[in-house]
């Protein structure tokens, strides 16, 4: 666990003014962070998955992928979570998950952290990356969490401060893995407009509920996307493997 005292380094930054988390199993369990918990069974999915999308970053020479989904509640924030746990407990390999749904931020509170900033203050207040980013409790992972943002964020997903933000991200963690959070795709256009500044994407579909058409649509939202593939969230059925790419199957 990581404690205020220590100095950690993500790439080439020590971390040591960052807030720092504690993590609370029992908030884990409650939020299904599958992979926060010692001897989930369940945890083997989000290895696979782990394995498939760092072999495509790594022979791709890329680092930053966004976690989307076609229509909200599909889970992607579930995904997005526990697929960070995951490759940060690779040893040597740190992650940065930035929550940058700024209708529905949920990575923090999905992990039990308590914090006073997050992405919205550093494009609002011009609050320093440093200050922004909270060490998350579990070794070599590092949060950028979200805040409620009232007003159309579009305009601001759109705006020079957020491409000097995600450029500024990528810069100082670029030997680390970036996870970004994004908002459905159907929801709002701000997926639409961030997209182009990440390397690749996941895709999550909720079993049951997105329909063949939302599919067909969320692959042309995403032609011009390096697709990593598709995560079939909420289902029974045995694993699958879809034409564009991996499909995982989560509870």
């Amino acid at each position: 666990m990581i404690n205020s005292t220590q100095k950690q380094r993500f790439g080439s930054i020590k971390y040591i003014k960052t807030q720092t988390g504690i993590i609370d199993p029992n908030v884990l369990r409650n939020n299904r962070v599958i992979m926060g918990l010692e001897n989930d069974p369940r945890a083997d999915i989000f290895r696979v998955l782990r394995t498939n999308v760092l072999k495509q970053l790594r022979h791709n020479n890329w680092n930053s992928f966004a976690i989307t989904s076609a229509t909200p509640d599909a889970g992607k924030t579930f995904i997005s979570v526990n697929l960070a746990i995951a490759i940060a407990m690779e040893e040597d390999q740190n992650v940065l998950i930035v929550d940058a749904d700024l209708r529905r931020p949920s990575v923090g509170q999905t992990l039990g952290l308590q914090y006073d900033f997050g992405l919205i203050d550093c494009l609002t207040r011009e609050l320093s990356l440093y200050d922004a980013c909270i060490s998350s409790g579990i070794e070599r992972l590092l949060v950028l969490p979200g805040r409620n943002f009232n007003k159309n964020p579009s305009e601001l997903v759109s705006s020079r401060k957020m491409l000097d933000l995600i450029n500024e991200i990528k810069s100082r963690y670029k030997s680390g893995i970036i996870i970004f959070d994004l908002p459905p795709l159907f929801a709002a256009d701000n997926a639409m407009l961030l997209m182009p500044y990440v390397d690749a994407a996941l895709l999550v579909i909720e079993d049951g509920k997105n329909t063949s058409d939302e599919l067909q649509q969320s692959m042309y939202i995403l032609e011009e996307t390096n697709l990593l593939g598709l995560v079939l969230n909420k289902s029974r059925r045995p694993l699958l493997t879809h034409q564009y790419g991996y499909t995982y199957e989560t509870g």
